[in-house]
């Protein structure tokens, strides 16, 4: 939000620097991001008389102007064809400087030496301002001799405030002002744009009008004026310069006039070509789901039921809030106008204004709500600035729809709260800030006050916001005295679920890993990369209804792409050792039956890099089993026991994929990507895991027993297994049947090759059997370990 410091003052009479306003009200909540001088580099420029203006005797294109700045008469030679004499005009004498920074001097032009130069808009700094090609040509009034930096204004400073989104009241001067009127008690007003008066004696519309019909409780109040006898042209020279301060380009006397009023007033107003309507009448109403409407822009949009449309006869001519229709636009041959001036719904408007992408001044004051007493105001601060102007009639009578309720808002503040938040129980201290800040106390008791809430401060409505208002403007910093904090009893908790990620990231940092935090948005071509078939719920993401952009339009089902796209901006941005990354985040799952789940997840990513040079042979890079020992050492650390099976992914190679488990639940998968896809991404080899957070989240503490005394006895198996037949049920069938007597099983061969059968594999085993209260003998471990032998062999395993 751009706010002038002249125009500021023009409102207000400020006891205090640019620098004291700025930093009270960074203070205060309205944060000053910067104050920019648009020409504070230009200098010494007066206001002249061209006294006499000659051909140049020698060159057909220039001029020679005899000019008077006041100090004297000089000579100047121009290429300007827009001037005349009589004409005043900003002159800089030789030593002037420019807008740019260039210092001015005496040039020999043929046999004319030109004292310095005539100027232009641009020269000045303003090239918006300008309204014809050349020399800025000033007003028969501009006072000869004088600073013309001063006297257009351009010795301004444009403040760039930062606004939180629910005070749109301050998205305005007359709200800046406002807030400065309450932080300096000195301050007095000047010329309130909200006491703008009516016309005096308001004349009825000469042309047929129907009337305003409010379809829709979206608009809760409309207003229209009209102005006819419009005589196109440009606003004044210093509303011009003032408007492109403020970041808004001048376009003519009407537009300007609109323009001006929003940024004063904050109340946004638009103008119809009151001729090019399909009828005399307007209806707020509802789009038609799939109604189209070409904007101001030059674009055509497609409508949905939940947005606002102006009509007239029927036809779109605007979308309420946002912009105004291209078929209504002011034309240079329009005489009759028809000024809006409306309440609309906040809502509705920003969600409009975000899905169409069209992000106006207008749409942006309404999606943090604008006061609707501020309409009739605005329309009579739009004909005045005509009138000024002489560039149109506009002293008719308003003509206003209005659906809503006013009722007053009133909150109390006591002397108890006040003492117990801000440490002072003045309430006449307190009743004097709210006074300043536009509040009117009704009621005054013992301890307590009640004010009205004035309707530019709708996020007023309790006790606490009464509080905060006092608090902000005594000053927190300066204000409240100082003094220990109580007793504290107890301690704080970060939490289980903060703890639990705490643990995880210390040790996948220990183990080498990089964590990253990656947008939850994602390009839906993250579907086709990872091969995702359609019947997979991760190929069919929630869609943004207003995206940042393509590549972030739908809500990730799965960490790995952002894991992957890191990956390969790290190896095109000339990284070539290996990679080790992992995030901690939710993915958004659509259900079946509609809506959708979030679920918390841990994955990780490792790339081998492009060197292949490694000091201690290629057993150093990482692979499917070094990411297996990272799991079960973050699973261990958490002291969950997960188990591996194999598993297929659309995205896994094949033979490299492993699902895993937790209590026979698929938690999670470990794979090796496609070699497809690792092309794709011009990356290879990339290894993955992804696990819920869910099985880690629980608490739980490791168990201890004494170790025994007595000395385990060692017996060995040797059996054929199926191919697809984990390992891991080898050993449960053993548990399973030698009970508490068989402690430990290691396996320590595994064989594939001459002497195996066909789609299967030699796994050998040692098995530890022990007691804690004495020795087994070889006889009572012989019988257990036969019975072993013999469930396994029952279980269609081939024993050698």
């Amino acid at each position: 939000m751009l706010i002038s410091w002249n125009m500021l003052n023009d409102i207000i009479s400020i006891p205090a620097s640019l620098e004291e306003v700025a930093e009270r009200l960074t203070l205060t909540g309205c944060e000053v991001e910067s104050i920019e001088y648009p020409c504070r580099q230009l200098k010494d420029v007066r206001i002249a008389l061209i006294e006499k203006l000659e051909k140049h005797p020698e060159k057909d294109l220039l001029f020679v102007a005899a000019v008077n700045d006041g100090i004297g008469t000089a000579v100047v030679v121009t290429a300007a064809p827009n001037l005349s004499a009589g004409d005043r005009v900003p002159y800089g004498r030789p030593g002037a400087v420019l807008a740019d920074g260039s210092v001015l001097g005496t040039r020999s032009f043929g046999s004319v030496e030109s004292q310095g130069m005539l100027l232009s808009a641009e020269e000045l700094g303003v090239p918006e301002a300008a309204d014809e090609f050349g020399i800025l040509r000033l007003s028969p009034d501009a006072p000869v001799g004088e600073d013309a930096k001063k006297w257009l204004g351009l010795d301004d400073a444009v403040l760039d405030l930062s606004i939180t989104p629910n005070r749109g009241d301050l998205l305005s001067l007359l709200g800046v002002a406002r807030e400065v009127y309450a932080l300096f008690p000195g301050t007095e007003w000047k010329n309130d744009p909200a006491q703008t008066p009516a016309p005096a004696e308001p004349k009825e519309w000469p042309s047929e009008f129907r009337g305003i019909t409010l379809e829709d409780d979206g608009c809760r109040k409309y207003c229209l004026g009209l102005a006819t006898g419009l005589v196109p042209g440009v606003s004044p020279l210093r509303v011009r310069i003032a408007l492109s301060f403020l970041g808004m380009r001048p376009i003519s006397n009407m537009v300007d006039a609109t323009n001006l009023a929003m940024l004063t007033l904050g109340q946004p107003t638009h103008a119809f070509d009151a001729g090019r309507l399909a009828a005399p009448e307007i209806t707020v109403r509802s789009a038609v789901q799939g109604e189209t409407i070409r904007t101001l822009d030059g674009k055509s949009h497609s409508l949905q039921d939940t947005d606002l449309l102006i009509t007239s006869g029927g036809n779109p001519i605007g979308i309420a809030g946002v912009m105004g229709g291209e078929n209504s636009e002011i034309l240079p041959e329009t005489r009759s106008v028809y000024i809006e001036s409306a309440s609309f719904d906040a809502i509705r408007v920003s969600r409009t204004s975000r899905r169409l992408g069209i992000n106006s001044e207008a749409a942006f004051r309404y999606a943090r709500t604008v006061d609707s007493a501020l309409a009739e105001i605005a329309l009579n601060y739009i004909a005045n600035l005509l009138k000024e102007w002489g560039s149109a009639q506009s002293a008719y009578v308003i003509r206003s729809a209005s659906s809503e309720r006013k009722d007053q808002v009133t909150v109390s503040i006591t002397g108890k709260m006040l003492q117990k938040i801000l440490l002072t129980g003045d309430l006449d201290e307190a009743s004097q800030i709210l006074q300043r800040l536009g509040l009117k106390e009704i009621a005054a008791e013992e301890g307590k006050r009640t004010f009205n809430v004035p309707s530019w401060r709708p996020d007023i409505t309790i006790e606490e916001d009464l509080l905060e208002e006092v608090g902000r403007i005594r000053g927190y910093n300066e204000t409240m005295e100082p003094r220990l904090p109580q007793v504290l009893y107890g301690r704080g908790d970060i939490g289980s679920v903060t703890r639990l990620k705490g643990d995880i990231r210390r040790t996948l940092l220990s183990r080498g890993y990089v964590e990253l935090v990656n947008y939850s948005f994602l390009s839906p071509s993250f579907v086709k990369l990872l091969r995702l078939p359609e019947n997979d719920r991760r190929a069919r993401p929630l869609e943004l209804a207003n995206p940042l952009s393509g590549e972030q339009s739908v809500m990730r089902t799965i960490l790995l792409p952002g894991l992957l796209r890191s990956a390969e901006q790290t190896s095109l941005a000339g990284w070539k050792s290996p990679v080790m990354v992992f995030e901690l985040g939710r993915v958004f799952l659509p259900l079946e039956e509609g809506g959708h789940e979030e679920i918390e997840r841990i994955a990780g990513l490792v790339y081998g890099g492009r060197d292949p040079r490694l000091p201690y042979g290629p057993q150093e890079a990482d692979d499917l089993f070094s990411l297996k020992g990272d799991i079960l050492a973050l699973a261990g650390s958490r002291h969950v026991s997960l188990q591996f099976v194999q598993g297929e992914e659309p995205f896994g190679h094949g033979g490299q994929t492993a699902g895993i488990e937790k209590d026979g639940r698929k938690v999670g998968y470990l794979l090796r990507l496609k070699p497809s896809i690792e092309r794709d991404l011009d990356c290879a080899p990339l290894y993955a895991f992804e696990l819920d957070l869910e099985p880690f989240e629980k608490d739980v503490l490791p168990s201890f027993r004494e170790s025994s005394q007595f000395p385990p006895v060692y017996r060995d198996i040797s059996l054929f297994v199926p191919s697809e037949s984990p390992m891991e049920d080898v050993v449960r069938h053993m548990r399973e049947e030698a009970g508490e007597l068989l402690r430990n099983v290691r396996l320590f061969d595994i064989y594939v090759g001459k002497g195996v059968p066909e789609g299967h594999r030699s796994l050998a085993f040692s098995l530890a059997y022990q007691r804690d209260d004495k020795t087994l003998t070889d006889s009572e471990v012989d019988g257990v370990h036969a019975c072993v032998r013999k469930k396994l062999e029952a279980l269609g395993y081939i024993l050698r």
